[in-house]
């Protein structure tokens, strides 16, 4: 019998990369509408697969909307496969929260033209995040085809497998041994056969039990319809050959191979070996601005605008939900793989900046319209006040900064019942109050404003739960923040301090000691926008000494500002010949009552070709590390075991242990357990002797051959050089992040509860006019919602359990309700209390699945719809 051997004819559409997405969309239009016009003229050529990411399509209609409905008829009839995606997205550089609403929108979109494809495709992604089994499974997607990430060993007897996420879900999948495109130029001459087919697909039977059918894609990088396939499979078939060909698609394949679904090996978690494909695993430190900003915007969607947005709604007044899909689907346009990855032109990388401060604009400005609004609906229209609000459906106590604007320098914050808050003035500025035009009887005159306070407020909020508390501003003297001629600052967790140049830490709670804190690290990167490389010729640098630059303190925090410097090199040519001092500037903070140390750091980078890491000093308890991805912690090895003989055994290529992180990445030393939380930082090494956060890197060309990490070709395209001097990062560069320090070896609940700490759900407000520029979009008239009056001076409108913790709280796409999305990271079922435990459980689109979720398994999620969020506080 004759092995079955499914081609699978498609495209492969790069948004954006070396080429800008205007050049993408111009081909796009041509090729497109070429391919209905095919399809329709050619019933013989059954189906073409148009790369699973939706956006293609919208992108197209947007230029050609007369041809929707011939789309539509493709769709519907199976002759065009479109979806699941929106864009598809480098899952391992944006919040796992994105994932899901990428795959919402393209699911939904796909679905509106009568499909959405089965297949939760990844044909190009650099590794694969942990949990997507689980979250394809939750959208109904049954099946995955993705090519990089396994190692040989795990696949040699099966391209199929069962992939099975964290929480113990799993879907059926199939790897691209040899990519997605072995049969791009399929053809029945006899040279093509001897030299190319027959080689790869004996290779694919060694590679799949006895009978089993065969998977070869047939397309490529922005491909056109290949017009010859139904002949040449048609003389394919007339041959004496020991396969019978198949013109199909991903789902005919999978549902074909899924009969010997007993035969499969169970593959679990996150996939990023580097043995038969690249997973370019130092990408996730390239223009570094491009995540750093990223996460910035992430994190005012999801934990800010639309927890505020579900605020508004509840209160009376409006969620901004069309304003929020366009953000997203601006803001996924960036999630492309190439697109976040920073591997492109940079004519391409501005544009992104540009799509990624759009967004920001976009999101600031309905932050500030909600805050507006809701602080008149408790303070009147013509009232004036400070509201504090928790977007956080937990009991917290948060230290808010609040920017207040005052006649008088005296300033304090009053809680609701009368008390003064625990609070201290970090800055104050005096502001000329300038002058104001007015129209006259004898014409306009100019008149002298009085000038006023600006006044940057840290208080102490106690919040019993998700909603908002007024507060009221009392003319009374506050402490403001002194500069202290000090060497050590200190609260009730740590001691800090430096001596002879080194950063001391001491940990009150028993005395514990690191001596040396960290330092950092430069070297010579001799690589490219994909991959760092490091030169062989030239040896790292470290930081020297640190200096105490000045000291602040004041009853809410201390702050130390530090400055050191490294011996660099101007570029790689020069890369042994040190002339250069690279400055770095360090802010470390310690809040008072929190275990969390506030770092950051400020370079000015006037050189090229390097990297510079950030290293914590310490001995590794156990020669692994634990950094969190998804809806838990993943465990890692310091040291992958094939890095000893990749290059004899093959590997594309080195599989260092450099990993990426979603939030924090944590290592347990000797002396406790140590863990960095970062906004945006996304790669990370654990070694014996330290914990080591890349920064950034600095190249400057696209691709390059033969790397030391990465031998051969150039990634990407190889027969063009795309210079990108603005991937230098050249000016100045900011980076933020948290760092905590344990007795213990690591607490999940508790290391989750300090990234709750580190994140911003809480927002804060002064309604005033004596200043209209603070926020964007203050100076203008705004209109109030009528629903949006007479509201209490605090009101809590949900609280949770504080053991599980939060993905999404936002309006349902369909409806009025609420969504929130918990999760579970511990290693134990929990079980879930009121009202979470009565709320309706969901399907990731936002599907009925039955009444009650009374328990949360170990690493699992649900997503849990509630009718009347006010209600529940009742």
């Amino acid at each position: 019998m004759k092995r079955k051997v499914f081609v699978v004819p498609h495209s492969h559409w790069d948004r954006e990369w070396y080429f800008s997405i205007e050049d993408s969309n111009t081909l796009l239009t041509e090729n497109m509408s070429q391919l209905i016009h095919y399809l329709e003229a050619h019933p013989e050529f059954p189906t073409y697969t148009f790369d699973g990411q939706y956006s293609v399509v919208a992108d197209y209609l947007k230029h050609s909307p007369e041809n929707q409905a011939r789309i539509k008829k493709l769709v519907q009839n199976n002759r065009l496969h479109i979806g699941p995606w929106y864009t598809q997205n480098d899952t391992l550089l944006v919040q796992t929260e994105s994932i899901i609403r990428n795959l919402l929108i393209g699911k939904k979109g796909a679905e509106t033209f009568g499909h959405s494809m089965d297949i939760g495709y990844l044909p190009d992604v650099f590794g694969q995040h942990a949990y997507l089994p689980s979250i394809f499974k939750r959208f109904g997607i049954t099946h995955s085809v993705l090519q990089r990430g396994l190692y040989t060993e795990q696949i040699k007897d099966n391209l199929n497998f069962i992939w099975e996420a964290p929480n113990k879900e799993s879907i059926a999948a199939n790897n691209l041994f040899f990519g997605y495109g072995p049969g791009k130029f399929l053809a029945d001459d006899d040279e093509y056969l001897t030299k190319t087919l027959l080689p790869i697909l004996e290779s694919l039977e060694k590679m799949n039990p006895e009978g089993s059918p065969l998977l070869l894609p047939a397309g490529g990088d922005q491909v056109f319809v290949r017009k010859n396939f139904p002949k040449v499979i048609e003389a394919l078939n007339q041959k004496d050959l020991n396969y019978e060909f198949i013109l199909s698609d991903y789902e005919s394949f999978m549902e074909s191979a899924g009969e010997d679904q007993q035969k499969y090996k169970t593959i679990r978690g996150e996939l990023l070996a580097s043995q038969k494909s690249r997973i370019h695993n130092t990408i996730r430190s390239q223009r570094v601005d491009i995540k750093l900003t990223n996460a910035r915007v992430e994190e005012k969607i999801y934990q800010q605008l639309e927890p505020l947005g579900v605020l508004s709604q509840q209160l009376g007044g409006n969620y901004p939900q069309t304003w929020i899909h366009t953000c997203l689907t601006l803001l996924f346009d960036v999630h492309a793989h190439d697109s976040i990855g920073g591997c492109n032109s940079d004519e391409t990388n501005q544009e992104i900046m540009n799509r990624l401060n759009k967004v920001e604009r976009i999101v600031d400005d309905y932050l500030n319209i909600l805050k507006k609004q809701i602080s008149r609906g408790i303070l009147g229209e013509e009232g004036t006040g400070v509201v504090a609000f928790n977007l956080l459906p937990k009991a917290t106590c948060k230290k808010l900064t609040f920017t207040l604007f005052t006649k008088e320098p005296d300033v304090c914050l009053v809680g609701c019942d009368g008390q003064l808050l625990p609070q201290s003035i970090n800055v104050q500025t005096y502001i000329s109050g300038g002058k104001q035009v007015k129209v006259t009887a004898d014409g306009e005159v100019e008149v002298e404003l009085p000038g006023y306070y600006r006044s940057e407020v840290i208080a102490e909020v106690n919040f019993t739960g998700f909603g908002y508390k007024q507060l009221t501003i009392s003319q009374q003297e506050n402490q403001i923040s002194q500069d202290r001629q000090t060497t050590t600052i200190a609260n009730c967790y740590y001691e800090i301090s430096v001596i002879e140049g080194q950063i001391c830490l001491t940990r009150k709670s028993d005395g514990q000691r690191k001596m040396g804190l960290f330092d950092f690290e430069n070297t010579t990167d001799a690589g490219d926008s994909y991959d760092y490389s490091p030169a062989n010729d030239a040896k790292p640098t470290f930081s020297t000494d640190f200096i105490i630059k000045s000291v602040h303190t004041s009853a809410m925090q201390s702050e130390m500002i530090l400055e050191t410097t490294i011996k660099v090199a101007h570029d790689f040519q020069t890369r042994n010949e040190l002339t250069k001092e690279q400055v770095i500037e360090t802010s470390i903070k310690l809040i008072t009552g929190s275990e969390l140390i506030q770092i950051q750091h400020t370079i000015k980078n006037e050189v090229k070709d390097h990297r510079i890491r950030v290293r914590f000093l310490g001995e590794n308890l156990t020669g692994k590390n634990y950094a969190e991805q998804g809806y838990s912690i993943l465990e890692r090895e310091n040291q992958n075991p094939h890095l000893k003989n990749w290059r004899e055994t093959g590997f594309a290529e080195a599989p260092q242990a450099i990993y990426p992180l979603e939030r924090f990445v944590s290592v347990n030393e000797i002396a406790g357990n140590v863990t960095l939380f970062t906004k945006g930082l996304k790669e990370y090494e654990a070694t014996q002797d330290c914990l080591s956060l890349t920064l950034f890197r600095s190249v400057g060309l696209l691709g390059k051959d033969d790397l030391a990490w990465r031998p051969g070709r150039a990634s990407g395209i190889n027969n063009k050089i795309v210079w990108t001097p603005n991937a230098q990062m050249q000016g100045e560069l900011t980076f933020a992040y948290g760092y905590k320090w344990s007795p213990e070896i690591l607490d999940i609940a508790a290391t989750y509860q300090t990234a709750e700490e580190f994140t911003s759900h809480q927002l804060t407000y002064h309604l005033q006019a004596l200043n209209v520029f603070e926020e964007r979009l203050d100076r203008f008239e705004l209109p109030q919602p009528e629903g949006l009056t007479h509201l209490p001076v605090e009101k809590t409108l949900l609280t949770i359990q504080k053991s599980v913790f939060i993905s999404a709280f936002k309006k349902a796409e369909d409806s009025e309700a609420t969504i929130l999305r918990i999760f579970n990271p511990q290693h134990e079922t929990i079980g879930l209390n009121y009202p979470l435990k009565d709320s309706e459980s969901l399907s990731l689109d936002e599907q009925l699945l039955h009444q009650t979720t009374p328990t949360l398994k170990a690493k699992d999620y649900a997503t849990l719809k509630i009718e009347k969020v006010g209600e529940l506080a009742k």
